[in-house]
């Protein structure tokens, strides 16, 4: 929580000076100065794409994961069984995760008006979630099965890896600092919000500590109202939490918490798709992109639609490889977090190294803590990215092997080429860059 906090912080800063739609690879190219802006304004953007277009697919098969649990509740005897080395199982699951998706694609087509209404539904909704969690569940747990003790939830460990102890530690990073990322999406709507270089990044710092107190709190609650793991490693469902709803509030409980949970998510997703049509949109609106021309044309309320539908191509895509393979699947959407981690990373390496005392004129300047803050943005958001690109267990073979780091690999590699062979009066020319490092230097003369 310490270390997000610090690099939203970071981010913060930097997005009150640039509040530009696209914001992160913005960010990450006048961070690194004029001389360099080019290559790492490629890079990142690269990175910032998939890593958001990932996340839109990977909401939509969680949602499906809630439903189809409900299966496993209610004993559903599915032909072939329940379980990813079923077709007709991973059939299923991809029918719901595309009809998730159409979904929150519709509401995105609505007009701009109606945003506000969906963003504050989509709060009130996970706040009455979190409520229910932290009020009804230790209610039916305290009548079911009964509470762990202090001593298994603060000292008791688990080694299902195969890890070194330590590094098994730290392979839980990847549930609790996955859940920390993404507070930089109230950036890449920034050209559509009032008095963006303090709301924009007041948004980016206070969504990461919403969610790291709130996160840190259900946790603590779900280890007091989890089973005995003899119980939690007998439960078949996709989504385990929507049987030991069931365990603790009785079936019918169950369903009414499924239901707030995917409603939760379709919101989510269209959230998220908010966000990453405006980063597509900004990166075609630099004419890098095939077809950005048309990616780029806004329609009459100046909402870019076509760069929704972009969006929606690319999520139904790779929704797709869930049918021939769920590890298929898997992989590709396990690697969305690490273009974003190593993002934040450089974006603070970027600062330390090549801008430390530019942007002076930021709402959020850190002042005299910026190079501590920079240093930890740095050295934490490493560690999290080499637990991303970990294998999760060992020992390593070819079934276990993590493939993100080879599709971030591939990305990188994507993005160099195109920073190589794409003309520079193509994309992120230098009198651009220029011309923005010199506004946030003296916004007086703008």
């Amino acid at each position: 929580m310490v270390f997000m906090f610090i690099t939203a912080a970071v981010l913060a800063e930097i997005c009150s000076a640039l509040p530009l739609s696209g914001s992160i690879y913005i960010w990450a190219a006048e961070s690194a100065g004029p001389k360099h802006a080019r290559f790492f304004g490629f890079l990142v953007a690269w990175w910032a794409c998939t890593a958001w277009m990932t996340f839109t697919a990977s909401n939509c098969q969680t949602t499906a994961n809630y439903i189809v649990s409900q299966l496993a509740v209610w004993e559903v005897n599915f032909p072939g069984g329940v379980g990813n080395d079923n077709i007709q199982w991973r059939a299923l699951i991809w029918a719901i995760s595309e009809g998730m998706l159409l979904l929150s694609v519709a509401i995105n087509y609505l007009p701009p008006k109606f945003y506000s209404g969906v963003f504050k539904f989509s709060i009130g909704l996970m706040m009455l979630d979190f409520f229910l969690c932290l009020i009804w569940l230790p209610i039916g747990v305290s009548k079911t099965y009964g509470f762990r003790s202090a001593t298994d939830v603060f000292t008791m460990t688990y080694n299902g890896t195969g890890a070194p102890a330590g590094w098994n530690w730290l392979l839980s990073l990847l549930f609790t600092a996955g859940t920390l990322t993404g507070f930089d999406a109230s950036g890449h709507i920034a050209e559509e919000t009032k008095n963006a270089s303090v709301v924009a990044a007041k948004g980016i710092l206070w969504s990461a500590i919403a969610t790291g107190v709130l996160g840190f709190i259900t946790t603590i609650l779900f280890l007091f109202c989890t089973p005995d793991l003899d119980t939690v490693f007998a439960l078949n469902a996709p989504q385990p939490f929507v049987q030991i709803y069931a365990l603790a509030l009785g079936k019918n409980a169950s369903i009414f918490m499924t239901v707030i949970a995917v409603i939760g998510l379709i919101m989510n997703t269209t959230v998220a798709i908010v966000a990453s049509s405006r980063l597509v949109f900004a990166v075609a609106r630099d004419g890098v992109l095939p077809l950005s021309g048309w990616i780029s044309t806004v329609d009459s309320r100046g909402q870019p639609r076509n760069a929704v539908t972009v969006i929606y191509i690319f999520a139904a895509i790779l929704l797709c490889t869930i049918i021939p393979s769920q590890v298929a699947f898997t992989s590709l959407v396990s690697a969305g977090a690490v273009p974003t981690i190593a993002a934040y990373g450089l974006i603070a390496l970027l600062r330390l190294t090549m801008t430390p005392d530019r942007f002076q004129y930021s709402h959020f300047k850190l002042g005299k803590y910026a190079k501590p803050f920079y240093v930890c943005a740095i050295l934490f958001n490493a560690l999290v990215f080499a637990v991303d690109i970990s294998p999760f267990e060992f020992p390593v073979n070819a079934q276990k092997f993590n493939f993100a780091i080879v599709i971030f690999g591939a990305i990188s590699v994507f993005a160099f080429l195109s920073w190589y062979f794409t003309p520079e009066e193509k994309w992120l020319r230098k009198d651009q860059i220029l011309k923005a490092y010199e506004t946030v230097e003296h916004p007086e003369d703008e």
